[in-house]
């Protein structure tokens, strides 16, 4: 699968860690983050992951802030993007398998590492269910292009 990854300072060694373990999963990355350890605005690392997303150029986006709040706020502002903060496994399962999320919002200062890693392994494997949940996404879908 090909992940845009993304974050701001307060997320920068968690995501350094997780593109690790993604890289040794077989994941190929595409990284928005800045490695020079000063101060970065979470719009700044939102935007491309959510473009990148939006256009294609990857499959899922990661995004890491203090809160992950910031992160996911900008992230929507992208026509196509369906980001969701999660802070545990139900979290991350529900965004997928009910929302169809593609990008997946955490929170550096609320959650421990095993439990990044477990949501974003749950975020990476569950597939969107349908149904019922495709007439709901449709209805963002008409959101988002003004046809609502």
């Amino acid at each position: 699968m090909r992940i845009a990854l993304g974050a701001d300072h307060r997320g920068d060694v968690i995501l350094n860690k997780l593109s690790v373990s993604l890289e040794v999963a077989g994941h190929s990355l595409l990284a928005f983050n800045s490695h020079e350890r000063r101060t970065i605005d979470y719009p700044d690392t939102a935007f491309p992951v959510a473009h990148a997303v939006a256009v294609g150029e990857a499959d899922r986006g990661i995004l890491v802030c203090g809160s992950g709040i910031g992160s996911c706020i900008a992230a929507n502002k992208v026509k196509g993007v369906r980001g969701a903060l999660a802070l545990d496994e139900l979290g991350a399962e529900m965004a997928r398998r009910h929302h169809d999320a593609n990008i997946l919002c955490l929170a550096a200062d609320l959650m421990g590492d095993r439990t990044i890693d477990r949501v974003v392994e749950i975020f990476l494997t569950t597939s969107f269910e349908g149904g019922r949940h495709t007439r709901r996404i449709e209805k963002i879908n008409a959101i988002e292009t003004g046809n609502c």
